[in-house]
């Protein structure tokens, strides 16, 4: 009981083990070193460091004290725990007096042997001895209480002799456990190979993995510069707003104070010609012929034009300043710059790394015409007189010089004086003289293939038909290897996914053409080709 409790009081809180150079906080409460240098990294993110066993708080991360008394307790109760671990392990069954050790096991006996009574202990076959066990009982049959001696390989079972002679497993066919042991052997050999494909998975793992990581790394970088050309777009269009709105309003006053003067001139006219039309009324209105004529300036009087005219209310038209045109084109142009973020982003991000094709002649059949430049190949239909070889198919097909083992890769081909032919990939041992070297129609190879006007992958002779409309001459094959995919996209507006084939990939995969009656050029590509999304 008193063990139990010391145990219970030298247990870390957080890992539950005991202590392993334990260091104390301010608040007095213990924990190991590694377990509570966990915890308050933790909590650098948010800055509030605490206690866990009672949540008291610290301003800045505490340090750590070590214990030297829990530390000395500590080890000293490990010791302690092992020895009489030790000593409380399989013991020989004839030494009563003190526990000895033992060093074997007699299955006939049922008893352990130390050293000192293994040496005096019967030599005869029946006795037979193994590794120091408590569970000697688990040696024999449970039905006739002998030994297990043989292994019956109908009921995969260890049998004893009588269980071969009279009983259950009467008449079976059985081996000696010795020879039945054999499968040890090949089945350590089998978790040989099972260890070496688990590591071989785990690197694949790692790595894409790694592949995973720096994808979210890009796509984190293009977020952010999509984020700041937008925040800088949206921060140009409130500046121009403000300037375009002062200068509405600037032309608006001014406007309006010169219609205000305009106004303010006829509205004087107005009065001015109001008091003559009173006068003359008055003067219409009299009597007397000659007070009519005696008026002073009645010829002005009748003249109600002025000089001058009607006032022009027009020409008030007003420009923004050249400084908001500037505004305006370089808002233009960060919106050109986002849309070819946006276009990137559609069509697959690329980054450096060219992944070069080149056609290998060695091994180009002789109705195929390759250019200089070693990236088309047209079918001529004339012998090209190129010597037989092993490596030179016997069909219309060509492969890349180039094989790849690891990695992302893409490269685009064109077709003109389009009639039948296939693109892909294949591993270099390809048959390459009977009918199943056609790509596609084996295993060593994987392709799109066009034929009678209709599209179709292809890989170890099976065809799945592309239900979709293919309009465009131009192509896309591209290969992740880790990831273990090959896939054809359609090179349109935007780019298309046709097909992707999955595969464990074993062997260098090369670049390959089949053409008839056609022409194929390959235009280029690059490694590490992010597919779009």
């Amino acid at each position: 009981m008193t063990s139990a409790i010391l145990r219970d009081e030298l247990l870390c809180s957080i890992c539950l083990s005991t202590f392993k150079d334990p260091v104390m906080l301010r608040c007095g409460h213990n924990f190991c070193r590694v377990c509570i240098g966990r915890v308050l990294d933790t909590q650098d993110e948010s800055g509030v460091y605490s206690c866990p066993e009672c949540r008291e708080e610290f301003q800045v991360r505490p340090a750590l004290m070590r214990n030297i008394n829990l530390h000395n307790v500590a080890e000293r109760f490990l010791i302690t725990q092992q020895e009489q671990e030790e000593i409380t392990g399989i013991c020989c069954t004839y030494c009563v007096d003190s526990p000895v050790p033992a060093v074997r096991s007699c299955l006939l006996c049922e008893a352990s042997l130390c050293d000192k009574h293994l040496r005096v202990h019967s030599k005869s076959p029946e006795h037979v001895l193994s590794d120091p066990s408590t569970s000697l009982e688990k040696r024999k049959c449970s039905v006739h209480k002998k030994m297990l001696e043989y292994y019956c390989t109908e009921d995969a079972a260890c049998i004893s002799v009588s269980c071969s002679l009279a009983g259950e497993n009467w008449g079976h066919q059985v081996e000696m456990l010795d020879e039945a042991s054999e499968k040890k052997e090949k089945l350590r050999n089998v978790l040989q190979k099972l260890n070496t494909k688990r590591k071989e998975t785990e690197e694949r793992v790692r790595s894409l993995e790694e592949r995973r990581r720096k994808a979210q790394e890009q796509a984190a970088g293009e977020a952010e510069r999509v984020t700041a050309l937008c925040t800088d777009i949206r921060r140009r269009v409130d500046n121009l707003e403000k300037k375009v709105l002062s200068e509405i309003s600037r032309q608006e006053k001014e406007e309006s104070l010169s219609l205000s003067a305009l106004i303010h001139q006829l509205e004087i006219k107005k009065d001015e010609l109001s008091r003559k039309m009173r006068h003359i009324e008055e003067l219409c209105n009299m009597t007397d012929p000659l007070t009519v004529l005696q008026e002073p300036d009645t010829g002005d009087l009748c003249d109600p034009e002025e000089e001058g005219g009607d006032e022009d209310t027009g020409g008030h038209d007003k420009q923004l300043h050249d400084g908001d045109d500037l505004d305006v084109a370089v808002i233009s142009h960060t919106l050109h710059t986002l849309c070819d973020v946006i276009s990137g982003i559609r069509s697959g991000i690329y980054v450096e790394g060219p992944a070069d094709i080149l056609l290998d002649v060695t091994t180009a059949g002789n109705n195929l015409l390759i250019s200089d430049d070693l990236k088309t190949a047209t079918w001529t239909g004339e012998k090209q007189k190129r010597p037989e070889t092993a490596e030179r198919f016997q069909n219309d097909q060509v492969m890349s010089r180039r094989g790849f083992t690891s990695g992302r890769h893409y490269w685009d081909v064109e077709i003109s004086r389009s009639r039948d032919w296939s693109v892909g990939m294949c591993y270099p041992r390809i048959d390459r003289r009977r009918r199943q070297s056609v790509i596609g129609f084996n295993n060593k190879s994987w392709s799109f293939w066009r034929s009678n006007n209709q599209y179709s992958v292809i890989h170890d002779s099976k065809m799945i038909r592309l239900p979709e409309k293919v309009s465009s001459n131009r192509f896309r094959i591209y290969l992740d290897y880790e990831a273990g995919q090959l896939s054809f996209y359609e090179l349109c507006d935007p780019i298309r996914h046709l097909h992707t084939f999955t595969a464990a990939f074993s062997e260098p995969l090369h670049a390959v053409l089949c053409v008839y009656e056609s022409s194929i050029k390959i235009l280029g590509g690059r490694s590490n080709w992010v597919k779009p999304l």
